[in-house]
């Protein structure tokens, strides 16, 4: 019989080796999606480096995105509703291809399959040994597990993208009233944020040298902003885009207006930091209880508690 525990422990292996793999490959994958980044600096790929970055990729996982994308095929959301709702998902994530949404699915599905066959190898005979009616639940909570990792991962990655686009959106709003006060059109300065501000925030320098793209290739100045709305999902940058769509609908001043706002984002940081410190003393009070509090109790009750021990016990016993 197998033990439960070696069954366990391979079954995290398998299942974390295999997410890894996955996920590894997924996002070798958006590497040339990032080329446009590249070219936006005013850099050119030569053919030797495009050569070269050609032979850098691994046949292993360009197998395995095909076979990922074959398999997403099969479940193809027909839906369009959902189907929108997850690219824009993984856009958020910051995965543009347009085959992030079928190697996505196919992933969920190939990962279900894999964990339900590793139970099956592994985990089977076990459980049937002990409790043949835990068998059926068992291999559909593996694939339950398999299916819906992935979902949990994107909903992770997501969260981490928002907080290092949130970080780095104060030096971005900054260097635009920076920019502007100091003579450059808004389309001018929103190219110069994104070169700049991609040095310490590369995710933030993408969305704004991704706009300034698009800004390039004759979309209009509003479609443009709400198509970076709608790529971060965050409540900064919507409030600056309804900022600036409403100055440029009505002619004032983008350099004052950006000034303002930039104040008022200050002192909403400002805010916001002073209510986390107002909240630091109660959830300090669960680790003072558990952890420090017995510490100090031992440190300070201890040598009397031995003392008394020490002279109380002897007592006792002659007493007796």
């Amino acid at each position: 019989m197998i033990d439960p525990l070696l069954l366990i422990s391979g079954l995290i292996f398998f299942g974390v080796l295999i997410v890894g793999w996955a996920v590894y490959a997924f996002m070798q994958s958006q590497q040339r999606a990032n080329d446009w980044s590249v070219r936006a600096k005013g850099e050119s790929l030569t053919q030797k480096s495009l050569k070269k970055k050609e032979q850098e990729q691994s046949g292993i996982k360009e197998y395995g995105l095909k076979l990922l994308e074959k398999i997403g095929q099969v479940n193809k959301s027909k839906d369009q509703a959902s189907h929108s709702q997850l690219r824009a998902s993984l856009i958020t994530a910051g995965y543009r291809k347009s085959q992030a949404p079928v190697i996505f699915m196919g992933t969920r599905i190939f990962l279900a399959v894999m964990f339900g066959l590793t139970f099956l190898i592994f985990g089977s005979d076990a459980v049937k040994e002990k409790d043949p009616k835990w068998f059926p639940i068992f291999l559909i909570g593996s694939m339950f597990v398999g299916y819906y990792g992935p979902q949990m991962w994107l909903r992770n990655t997501i969260a981490k993208r928002k907080e290092l686009l949130v970080n780095g959106f104060p030096d971005a709003l900054d260097l635009m009233v920076v920019c502007v006060e100091a003579g450059l059109g808004l389309d001018q300065a929103i190219a110069r944020v994104g070169n700049e501000v991609k040095q310490g925030h590369p995710d933030l320098g993408d969305e704004f040298i991704l706009l300034n793209l698009e800004l390039r290739a004759g979309l209009s100045r509003e479609q443009a902003l709400r198509n970076l709305v709608n790529r971060t999902d965050l409540e900064d940058i919507r409030s600056l885009v309804a900022l600036l769509i409403q100055t440029d609908r009505f002619g004032t001043s983008i350099g004052q207006a950006l000034r303002v706002h930039s104040d008022s984002m200050r002192m909403k940081r400002r805010m916001k930091a002073e209510e986390k410190g107002a909240q630091l003393p109660v959830k300090l009070m669960i680790p003072l209880i558990l952890f420090i509090f017995p510490a100090l109790m031992v440190v300070i009750v201890g040598p009397g508690v031995i003392n008394l021990i020490r002279n109380l016990l002897p007592s006792m016993g002659g007493g007796s």
